[in-house]
This record gives C-alpha cells, sequence and structure tokens, in this order.
C-alpha cells in the first residue's frame, strides 16, 4: 500500500529534527509541511534535506492537513497518515493504523481513551462535549474525537481533497460519520510535548476551538 505520512509543524524547531529521523527509519514516504513558522524550523529542514514544504502564509492546521491530503491525491497514493510536528505521536503506532486501512476502514483514529479512562481536566472535559455531539448527530460513539494521528483512505483522500468544509479532527469525524465511511479508533498512546510551546496553552484558542468545533458539529456536518 502506497502511504504518505504528512506531519504539519509550526515552530518546531525543539522536535521536527529528532521525529523526522525516526520517521525516515520505518520507510514510509513522508512530507514535513512548514505553515510560515517564525522559528529555525524552516533552516533545520533545509540542513538536513528532510522532504518538505514552505508554506507562503500560515494556514493553520486545517488548511495545512488540506494541502497534505492534496498533496497524497495528486501523487495517488492508497493511505496518509498525520502525526504531528511536536513529537506526542509515537511512529510505533503508524503502522497499527495503516494495517487497519489496509483491513478496509475508511478512516482510523488513534485514540487515547478507547481503552483507558479520561483523566478530568477542563480539555477532557471538552473531549466529552464533543463526543456527545457527534454521539447526537451520528448515532456513534466515538472517544477521542481531537485526536491528531489518524490514517485516511483512498476514498477520504479524494473526498477531502474535493471539498473540506470543516475545522478540525472533531467534525471531520462527525462529517465522515453522517456519509457512511468505515471510521475505526484504536489504542495509542501519546507522549507529553518535550519542547515548544502547543496551541491549547492559551485558553482564549481553546475556547475559541471548542465554539468552532460545537458550531461546526451542530449547524454544518
Amino acid at each position: 500500500m502506497k502511504t504518505l505520512i504528512v506531519i504539519p509543524a509550526y515552530n518546531e524547531q525543539e522536535n521536527i529534527a529528532n521525529l523526522a529521523k525516526e520517521i525516515t527509519g520505518y520507510g514510509y514516504d513522508y512530507l514535513i509541511i512548514n505553515d510560515c513558522s517564525t522559528d529555525e524550523t524552516a533552516k533545520i529542514l533545509d540542513e538536513n534535506h528532510f522532504n518538505h514544504l514552505d508554506l507562503p502564509v500560515n494556514l493553520g492546521l486545517a488548511g495545512v492537513t488540506r494541502a497534505g491530503f492534496m498533496y497524497a491525491h495528486d501523487h495517488d497514493y492508497d493511505c496518509v497518515l498525520c502525526i504531528d510536528g511536536d513529537g506526542q505521536h509515537p511512529p510505533v503506532f503508524m503502522s497499527s493504523l495503516i494495517k487497519e486501512i489496509q483491513n478496509g476502514s475508511d478512516y482510523v483514529v488513534g485514540s487515547r481513551f478507547l481503552l483507558k479512562k479520561k483523566p478530568l481536566s477542563l480539555r477532557m472535559i471538552g473531549s466529552r462535549i464533543l463526543c456527545f455531539l457527534i454521539k447526537v448527530k451520528t448515532g456513534k460513539t466515538v472517544t477521542d474525537p481531537t485526536s491528531g494521528m489518524r490514517a485516511l483512505g483512498k476514498k477520504v483522500i479524494a473526498s477531502f481533497n474535493e471539498s473540506m468544509n470543516f475545522y478540525a479532527e472533531p467534525d471531520a469525524m462527525c462529517y465522515l460519520l453522517h456519509k457512511g465511511f468505515n471510521v475505526k479508533e484504536i489504542q495509542v498512546d501519546m507522549k507529553e510535548r518535550e519542547g515548544g510551546v502547543s496551541y491549547f496553552a492559551n485558553p482564549l484558542k481553546s475556547i475559541y476551538f471548542m465554539l468552532c468545533e460545537i458550531l461546526s458539529i451542530i449547524f454544518i456536518q
């Protein structure tokens, strides 16, 4: 199965080199998409000759991943697997997600909570709200709608290439469930960010993300 690993990266100078070197050891094609970083990310990618695209403007995560999906569609990949550039998604789980695509799933999510209980925190309360809304809209139960570690089969790649009217992972999952795609979650373990600052470290950005997702799931998907 022709597979592409898509790695969005924004200001990941502390993480991207180690992640890229680890990814190359698995033998898959990969593409790092530098989302107009303002730190040394672009320089690191150039100096190490990592396969990458440098975007001229900052598109945000949804725009970056769509660029990766369009690239995969144009180059006739059978599977795309997304891994965040912050190193929180261990590459050791890549083959498990890809195997589920080979077995007939259209969309596979690496869930932190399929077999493990969600910790009680404001972020996890937000995750539970999204799970509830997806259940109401689709009738399907999901455990980790915000996971960025996900694999797409060829039908989903084609669908996302034609139209991607959603903001992030939760409403993408809602859209695919509503359209009848075969969506599956598998258990994965994730690491803490080793360097840099998460998008969700800013409370206002977290609130904005939740509002966008809630409105998208309720009124659009």
